[in-house]
């Protein structure tokens, strides 16, 4: 059976305009008679449950395009040399557009046509997922051999030690003339498209959620209501994780899959230098949230409110059936004294505020609910959460690459399958428990701190699971007799090698790692073809002990049976910090007044993306940066860094991430503290109300103000 629109007794609720388009459709028996067919299509956007569907899956592919930047963030800044910081303030930009605009949803949210806005804000979205690969289709094709005009099968050879005479000195002028003119240029542009993507990318998101779970509340049924919200955040939730698995399948094909080169590439994914597909994961999202979109402009302004609980809600509760049915109407007749009770505070005054009038009392009314101690202490708590969540979801791809040699699609998919369904895992039972085992203020606290001091507890070992950086000739030294290039002292001189070229080898024997095989003194290359794929050596090596032969690409980790248990570590970890989620967000809401609590939530939701998920990207890049040993040059500047200090990189990446838990727990301290002290009192005033009738007029005129403040 289709839904249909609720009997004539409850057209009064609705406008004018909306009850003369569905008078038609409620007339007749099933509502298939009307004459106007544009009365009948839209029958299933009268629906809430399509609703949910719809709003669920375009919540999916929001943030499924939303978190593909972080699964892909170490490709783009290797493909168009950035650096950690530049790539972290690119990844945390959407918050400055959405930040900019959030606050208005509480002015304009009972003004506009939500689904309609819905619609618009996605569409942008799918905009800036496809101005994000723009970059791709204007830049010339990937190079990753800078030692000749274009990247051909043999690039291999170009890498080899060569006479001097024989390499013209004047190649590098017109190089340099190039790319002060040209390539420069190009560059700004490419990062300024997509800086500018990404801002276009939290415009776009700045209506999805907050009008999609408002328009849910207002017309499910007050029983079907939290069911609805419940699975669109089950749903949602995913989002995040199809983004790394998306990540990881893209990164795997090359980055010029649409213009390979004549003869193809001889590039693998463990080779430094490749670059996978980042902009394919954008046009996907970006088509998916296009699709998602099209519903939207078909839902009415207002629907008619959901008249009957779900069919297996009224078989659970058949006892009561008889009541429910009978008191049917009166939750229907009192919806708008309910609404008003949802926006009263500043939420109730919005509407008859202008936009000057009120971008002057949202001020007022924030000071006062930030001097709320337990929302100040519950927000400080999440906003150190969402510090670490934020640099982890950012680096640790590329985290896991530099510490573990792994590939970044290996990478996304172990982040991907791992921890975010533990980040999911812990979230859903920090909410069983708190309804399951019906926990007050105080047991919410404690519940709160055991997780974050477990999830502290569990970070320690991850400041051991790692291994410094190998030998790398001309760059780090190692204590010891290895072999290297000061053992060989002007072996490579004969050469003249570039400098600005990227082709690493490795000596298996000694584990030292050359940029190129020029630098190791190589001058003839032997390819092995395997059953898949095909293996370069490089022999007659001046620089190497023997001779050779040495392998092309970077030199294995001596850690990578690592990985497996740092990432259980750390999802483990992640699902207990996941834990403090809904028990903190109870805290929030019993702790302030209940005018205020739809804006105490908005408001917590704002300092989060100002405190947390805009400077924290930033901070863990520029840390990152700190650690770098060899920077690669790009027309005179600094471009990506090619390799790090192993041991400070990890000691400075989890020493952020213990930072931010113990600045939560301190939090957690805190708020039990005067949670505890708050239950004194009580018991205190309680006593002195039960001593007697003058003693009871004074308890009750001084329990007023903690009466307020109490949780």
């Amino acid at each position: 059976m289709g839904p249909r629109i609720g009997p004539v007794g409850e057209e009064a609720q609705m406008p004018d305009k909306d009850t003369k388009a569905m008078m038609s459709v409620e007339d007749t028996p099933g509502g298939k008679a009307c004459p106007n067919p544009q009365d009948l299509r839209p029958s299933v956007f009268y629906s809430i449950k399509f609703f949910v569907l719809c709003h669920s899956l375009l919540q999916l592919a929001q943030l499924m395009i939303s978190g593909y930047l972080k699964s892909s963030i170490s490709t783009v800044e290797k493909r168009f040399g950035l650096s950690s910081q530049t790539s972290g303030l690119l990844a945390a930009f959407n918050e400055v557009g959405n930040t900019a605009l959030i606050v208005f949803v509480s002015y304009f949210g009972s003004r506009v046509h939500r689904p309609r806005l819905i619609g618009y804000g996605a569409v942008v979205v799918a905009l800036a997922g496809l101005l994000m690969s723009l970059p791709h289709f204007i830049s010339e094709p990937y190079r990753y051999d800078h030692t000749s005009p274009v990247d051909m099968p043999q690039d291999y050879e170009a890498s080899l030690c060569q006479p001097t005479t024989l390499v013209p000195a004047p190649t590098p002028a017109p190089s340099n003339s190039s790319c002060s003119s040209n390539t420069e240029a190009q560059h700004l542009a490419v990062v300024g498209i997509m800086f500018m993507a990404q801002t276009l990318l939290g415009v776009g998101s700045v209506p999805i959620q907050p009008f999609g779970i408002s328009y849910i509340d207002d017309f499910a049924h007050n029983s079907n209501s939290p069911l609805y919200l419940g699975i669109l955040f089950a749903i949602t939730m995913m989002g995040p994780g199809m983004a790394y698995g998306l990540g990881g399948l893209m990164l795997r094909l090359y980055v010029d899959i649409d213009r390979m080169p004549e003869g193809g590439i001889r590039l693998t994914s463990k080779d430094p230098r490749w670059v996978g597909a980042w902009w394919l994961g954008f046009l996907i999202s970006a088509a998916a949230v296009a699709l998602a979109a099209i519903p939207y402009f078909f839902f009415p302004k207002e629907m008619p409110k959901e008249k009957h609980e779900l069919r297996f809600r009224r078989r659970v509760l058949a006892a009561s059936a008889s009541t429910v049915s009978k008191g049917e109407d009166s939750p229907s007749e009192k919806s708008p004294g309910a609404s008003q009770e949802k926006h009263d505070g500043l939420a109730q005054i919005a509407p008859d505020l202008t936009v000057i009038q009120f971008i002057k009392v949202f001020p007022r009314v924030l000071l006062r609910t930030l001097r709320h101690p337990i929302f100040l202490l519950v927000v400080l708590s999440q906003v150190c959460t969402s510090s670490m969540v934020a640099g982890m979801a950012t680096f640790l791809p590329k985290f896991l690459e530099r510490q573990f040699s792994v590939t970044a699609s290996y990478a996304n998919l172990l982040i991907g399958s791992l921890t975010i369904p533990s980040a999911i895992m812990g979230i859903v039972l920090g909410g069983v428990l708190v309804k399951r085992l019906h926990l007050g203020p105080m047991r919410c606290g404690i519940l709160c701190l055991l997780g974050a001091l477990s999830c502290l507890l569990l970070s320690l070992p991850l400041f051991f699971m790692g291994c410094p950086t190998h030998q790398i000739a001309g760059i780090t030294r190692q204590p010891g007799n290895l072999p290297g290039p000061e053992l060989f002292p002007a072996c490579s001189e004969p050469c003249s090698c570039p400098l600005d070229d990227f082709n690493p080898v490795c000596d298996p024997r000694a584990h030292v790692e050359y940029l190129t095989p020029c630098q190791a003194g190589c001058t003839s290359p032997v390819a092995q073809e395997a059953l898949d794929k095909s293996q370069v050596f490089y022999t007659n090596c001046s620089c190497v002990a023997g001779g050779g032969p040495v392998s092309a690409g970077s030199c294995d980790s001596a850690c990578s049976h690592l990985v497996l248990p740092f990432m259980f570590l750390v999802s483990l970890g992640a699902a207990l910090a996941s834990l403090t989620h809904t028990p903190s967000f109870m805290l929030i809401l019993r702790g302030v007044k209940k005018e205020d609590k739809t804006l105490a939530v908005g408001i917590q939701f704002m300092l989060l993306r100002v405190l947390a998920w805009m400077p924290s990207p930033v901070i863990h890049g520029s840390a990152i940066d700190t650690t770098c040993v060899h920077w690669a040059q790009s027309c005179g500047r600094r471009a990506v860094c090619r390799y790090y200090d192993h041991d400070l990189l990890r000691n400075r990446f989890v020493g952020l991430q213990f930072f931010f838990k113990t600045g939560s727990l301190a939090c957690f301290a805190l708020i039990l503290a005067i949670l505890r002290q708050q239950v004194k009192e009580e018991g205190t005033q309680v006593t002195v109300s039960t001593s007697g009738p003058q003693q009871q007029l004074l308890a009750s005129g001084s329990g007023k103000k903690p009466e307020e403040s109490s949780v």
